[in-house]
């Protein structure tokens, strides 16, 4: 172990440890933030230090540490603004698909009790799905009733079964 080497030495066991799986990640998540910034910096530091320790110039720990962190800083910011631009993009056309379901017929498939909440199920894009439904004004709707879905709070779908029903594109 060399003088400043303990940083490049305490980086390439926590990325060991991550890698292995040797992490209690439950713990992680409850009691920390930032974690999987730091597990992305710690494996881009531990192959930038490999390079650099490679060229005689970079060679020594004190340089090569420093560049090593430049690089892993780079390129763990990279990859997190792509992931989180990726999970935003899912997020919110998720969101929007579930707004145009408005006017689209549904089927109960789990009887509607009065002024309680059954379930419906419905087609978009081809796919069959289910939800949570109560009927807009409150009244009893029986199972295999066809239903048009009136607006959706949350995951929360509303339904009014006798509202003229026209059958929207499922789109």
């Amino acid at each position: 172990l060399r003088p400043k080497s303990d940083l490049t030495l305490f980086y390439g066991l926590a990325n060991l440890l991550i890698e292995r799986g040797w992490i209690d990640r439950p713990f992680i998540d409850a009691h920390t933030s930032g974690f999987d910034e730091f597990a992305a910096f710690v494996k881009a530091f531990g192959a930038f230090g490999l390079t650099f320790s490679q060229f005689e110039m970079t060679k020594p720990p004190a340089i090569s540490a420093f560049l090593s962190a430049i690089g892993a800083l780079a390129v763990s910011g990279m990859l997190v603004t792509v992931l989180r631009q990726l999970f935003h993009a899912t997020d919110s056309s998720s969101e929007s698909q579930v707004a145009t379901l408005v006017g689209h017929v549904a089927t109960v498939i789990t009887p509607i009790p009065e002024g309680a909440v059954g379930e419906i199920a419905y087609v978009q894009s081809g796919s069959r799905y289910t939800a949570p439904a109560r009927e807009e004004s409150g009244k009893a709707v029986t199972n295999g009733s066809q239903v048009k879905i009136t607006r959706v709070t949350g995951s929360q779908f509303f339904v009014t079964l006798d509202a003229p029903i026209t059958n929207p594109k499922n789109s």
